[in-house]
């Protein structure tokens, strides 16, 4: 597992919606299709983003953050991942370290305690 600068562990990589030659990966709603391959239905009969794969917007980039977990509980889905990346030619980057992924649990929990 990669390592974050002090020791910390990353809990989560970032796919980004950006070439490595700088160009904005189309389809734009490229993020939620890719997680939709990773989605089942929940309550209410309606599709849910797995908990180990979501789509968001950073900087203004659509990206898709990738729990470092699902390598464990799926490896053939977690190399999926890694391999669209690669074959599409994506920019990836260290999403969080574990104590920042707890804290923003907590927060958004509203217990700061």
């Amino acid at each position: 597992m990669p390592e974050a600068a002090a020791g910390a562990a990353i809990a989560e990589f970032v796919i980004e919606g950006t070439t490595l030659d700088g160009k904005p990966f189309r389809p734009s709603d490229w993020a939620e299709r890719l997680c939709g391959v990773m989605a089942a239905f929940g309550g209410y009969h309606r599709m849910e983003y797995s908990p180990y794969v979501h789509p968001v917007t950073a900087a203004g980039v659509r990206c898709v953050v990738v729990d470092v977990r699902l390598e464990e509980l799926e490896p053939m889905a977690y190399r999926f991942l890694l391999s669209f990346a690669r074959d599409n030619d994506l920019k990836t980057r260290d999403g969080r370290v574990a104590d920042r992924t707890q804290l923003a649990k907590v927060q958004r929990a509203g217990d700061t305690d």
